[in-house]
């Protein structure tokens, strides 16, 4: 069972304020490799895929092992799946490179690196394909464990309220919202992540959501 349209008014009104900051619309642009991060949305293939094809990126690096979200959805690891979804796509075998272990975003940026070398790419650009509401997570973290590489973010391009339908899980959905900015806001004091700038909007809207008991993607310690 799901929870859809769970979200009253003035919570769809907080949780879009939230998934609007975590959305960098960088434009996308040719990088020398791309990475996508594994998650619960299988959207990040598609979209890995539909990049691949416009020629932004000779070669892409899948990167996830299971969570706890993931794990019935993707039985063979998200990056497994993803690569079975851009294979069925078009994108060619020999583009797609494979990370099945990450379980955080610092070890799908660190070990996708590791993956990266091992081929012998030492990529200047890299483009991060993600869930939509990952990408300022994403990009914080990489511009800490990986300074000297140029960042682009990219994900779907879908709005709130159709991202929420695909899903179909508004629970879950922004749960995930709250807890990624929960770790942008936490990650920079633990060595995790650079530091990003929260309005005062968006802090308001975070703290609302927790106290509506959004808050099964939070950090307990």
């Amino acid at each position: 069972m799901t929870d859809q349209g769970i979200l009253g008014e003035e919570q769809r009104r907080q949780a879009l304020v939230v998934w609007e900051y975590h959305r960098l619309h960088h434009p996308a642009r040719p990088c020398d490799a791309a990475i996508g991060l594994g998650s619960h949305d299988l959207g990040v293939a598609d979209r890995a895929a539909e990049l691949y094809h416009a020629g932004l990126f000779p070669v892409l690096v899948f990167s996830g092992g299971n969570s706890p979200t993931t794990k019935a959805r993707f039985p063979r690891g998200e990056a497994v799946h993803y690569r079975e979804r851009a294979l069925e796509l078009g994108v060619p075998d020999e583009a797609i490179l494979l990370e099945p272990y990450a379980t955080n975003t610092g070890a799908n940026i660190t070990l996708s690196r590791e993956v990266l070398a091992a081929a012998g790419i030492t990529p200047v650009s890299v483009l991060l394909i993600s869930k939509p509401y990952m990408e300022r997570r994403s990009y914080a973290t990489t511009r800490r464990l990986w300074p000297e590489v140029e960042v682009v973010c990219a994900s779907q391009p879908v709005d709130f309220d159709h991202y929420l339908k695909a899903i179909g899980d508004d629970k879950l959905v922004v749960d995930m919202l709250v807890g990624d900015l929960q770790r942008v806001i936490e990650y920079p004091a633990r060595g995790y992540a650079v530091e990003q700038d929260v309005p005062d909007d968006v802090l308001d809207a975070y703290e609302a959501l927790v106290r509506a008991g959004f808050d099964s993607r939070l950090l307990t310690s």
